[in-house]
């Protein structure tokens, strides 16, 4: 869709046409121009419905109230220079041309200007930017970084020549002499400062030598600061793995950056004194610190050397063999009395054993054969005949006496006396 000052010349006419018969395209035109002409520039305020940007850039929208409503377009070239989002429902101010957009036959406006109605444009741009990283969860205490408490080298981002570095510089001097300071020279203020804050803060960060940036300049108005509201120089705070600590204005400037920042210092002055302590105060601190080692040192030692004269008072280090003789007759006594336990075990074991043996040799075959028994047994086999029916006629046996054996031949076999037994 492109649009034109004025249209153009109307095209030859049919010649079968009467003369007051015109073509939609030619009354089209004619509207065009007539509208060109009575509305070259108008100013109309509205609610915006049905915001649609396509790749091409250009934003195509509704204007409307409770009466009516119209079509606008901002050409791709004014929709760069806007401040703030446009969304439905948002009432803005309008400053453009009415013309017809042809092929359909409709007319709209070709905005020039928009601002919101109510409050200026970077105040709502500011509101916008500020809703959607809160969303994000860009200012939430969860995504805060600690300040280190003696950083080894502060970096800052600021203008070389605003009174933002004077301010740094002179406080740093002044509370921390030794301090290394590397600054980031930067725009703070106009096209492209934004960019460059960006990435000066992703500079620092591949660097990887400051322990944490300040951030800022001095006050302003509010389109002075607006470096400090945009996106980019949000999301690379945010990103940062480096401790940020934001000082831009005065006290009573807020931006996006003081936010999303580890820390927000109201003025440069004061990000100069949050970054380091004073180094008078930290000597004291040690002074104090090694005074309170150092007592409590003498005390341990008194304490200490209180034990160590009890220690040699005591029985122990006074006579310390004669505690080791104690000793030493406590286990001899324990020795004798278990050389004592232990032979009248072995006596009464040696008793005990004695009986047995008696018993057992009591009952033994040669006490038996003793007195006058005898055992015959088949002298080829070894076993013992407990019964005459084992034997036969003629058969060799050997019988044990208590004193020697003999060899005997059985002449005949007689059954018990008792056939039942």
């Amino acid at each position: 869709m492109s649009w034109n000052p004025r249209p153009p010349a109307e095209r030859p006419r049919d010649s079968e046409l009467p003369d007051d018969v015109l073509t939609v395209g030619d009354l089209t035109r004619r509207i065009r121009a007539t509208l060109e002409d009575a509305f070259d520039r108008v100013t109309v305020v509205g609610e915006l419905s049905n915001v649609r940007r396509p790749a091409s850039g250009h934003i195509y929208l509704t204007l409307k109230d409770a009466d009516a409503q119209i079509a606008a377009v901002v050409w791709r070239s004014t929709a760069a220079r806007l401040r703030f989002d446009l969304e439905d429902g948002t009432e803005v101010i309008v400053t453009g041309n009415v013309t017809v957009y042809e092929p359909r036959g409709a007319y709209q406006i070709i905005v020039s200007s928009i601002k919101p109605k109510g409050m200026g444009a970077l105040q709502l741009a500011f509101l916008q930017l500020r809703d959607k990283l809160e969303k994000e969860g860009l200012f939430g205490p969860e995504s805060k970084q600690p300040l280190p408490y003696l950083p080894a080298c502060i970096g800052v981002v600021t203008s070389p020549t605003g009174a933002a570095i004077h301010d740094i510089l002179t406080v740093i001097a002044r509370r921390f002499p030794p301090a290394r300071v590397v600054v980031r020279p930067v725009r703070v203020q106009g096209e492209g400062a934004a960019a460059e804050i960006a990435e000066a803060i992703a500079d620092f960060n591949a660097w990887g030598g400051a322990d944490v940036l300040i951030v800022g300049r001095g006050g302003g108005s509010l389109e002075d600061l607006w470096a400090f509201n945009e996106e980019a120089v949000a999301r690379a705070i945010h990103a940062s793995r480096i401790p940020i600590i934001s000082a831009v204005g005065h006290e009573i400037d807020v931006t996006i950056a003081d936010l999303v920042a580890d820390r927000r210092a109201l003025t440069p002055s004061e990000a100069a004194e949050i970054v380091l302590p004073r180094l008078d105060d930290l000597v004291a601190t040690l002074d104090a610190g090694r005074d309170r080692l150092a007592l409590a040192l003498r005390g341990q030692l008194g304490l200490a050397r209180e034990q160590l004269i009890r220690l040699r008072r005591s029985y122990a280090f006074r006579a310390p063999l004669e505690r080791i003789r104690l000793h030493e007759q406590r286990l001899d006594d324990l020795a004798n009395a278990a050389a004592l336990a232990l032979r009248r075990r072995t006596e009464s074991c040696r008793e005990r054993l004695g009986g047995a043996i008696g018993r057992l040799e009591a009952l033994g075959p040669q006490r038996v054969l003793a007195r006058g028994y005898s055992i015959t047994r088949d002298p080829h086999t070894g076993r013992v005949i407990r019964h005459a029916a084992h034997l036969t006629p003629g058969q060799t046996l050997e019988t044990i006496v208590h004193r020697g054996r003999f060899t005997s031949r059985v002449d005949a076999v007689h059954p018990p006396d008792d056939a039942a037994n």
